[in-house]
């Protein structure tokens, strides 16, 4: 790590530093907390980034990132801390879009052809048809649950307490209705493919 070691040396206790580095702002300061900890950090970055020089930089970003971080942090463990944000940097680096593998896509596969689009339209609409027909059919309290929950996006809590019904309840009426809806639209496309 000569790259950047012998910044500045000392020998005050960790807390300290950080006590002078918070109320000062200065960056001489953090930079010699920062200075014994230099290996470390770029042990972990050379780790999770499995190149040098991405370690390098990364070694530079962390120190950049501290000069935010630390002020708003209270950091008792200055080295376990430093770890922590020496590690969820690179994982966060790895997560990045610069370093999301991606694909070439043909453009020939990105524009479907008009025909392509309506395929297949006329019968969805049918099939909404008869699912609108098959609600209709269901009992009131299945037809609400199912409505709530597939329509608008309720979850169980907020059907229990929009209704009166108990959790138990909802969960019931939810998969009976759906399976009600199941049997209706198989004996629905039956009727009709006969």
């Amino acid at each position: 790590m000569a790259f950047i070691k012998n910044i500045l040396t000392s020998t005050r206790p960790d807390g300290e530093l950080i006590d002078a580095y918070k109320q000062s702002g200065d960056l001489k300061i953090l930079a010699a907390l920062y200075e014994p900890y230099l290996d470390l950090v770029y042990a972990v970055c050379l780790k999770y980034l499995n190149e040098p020089e991405p370690a390098k930089d990364a070694v530079m970003a962390i120190f950049e990132e501290l000069i935010l971080k630390l002020k708003k942090h209270e950091v008792h463990q200055f080295k376990n801390w430093l770890h922590t944000l020496a590690k969820n940097y690179c994982l966060m680096q790895l997560r990045s879009a610069r370093h999301m593998k991606t694909s070439k896509i043909d453009p020939e596969r990105m524009q479907l052809s008009e025909e392509m689009h309506l395929e297949g339209i006329p019968e969805k609409e049918e099939n909404l048809t008869q699912l609108g027909k098959c609600m209709e059919n269901l009992p009131a309290d299945q037809k609400l649950t199912v409505e709530l929950f597939y329509l608008q996006g309720k979850c169980y809590k907020e059907i229990t307490q929009l209704t009166g019904l108990d959790w138990n309840q909802v969960r019931s009426h939810i998969q009976n209705g759906r399976r009600n809806l199941k049997i209706c639209l198989e004996e629905t496309l039956a009727h009709y493919n006969r």
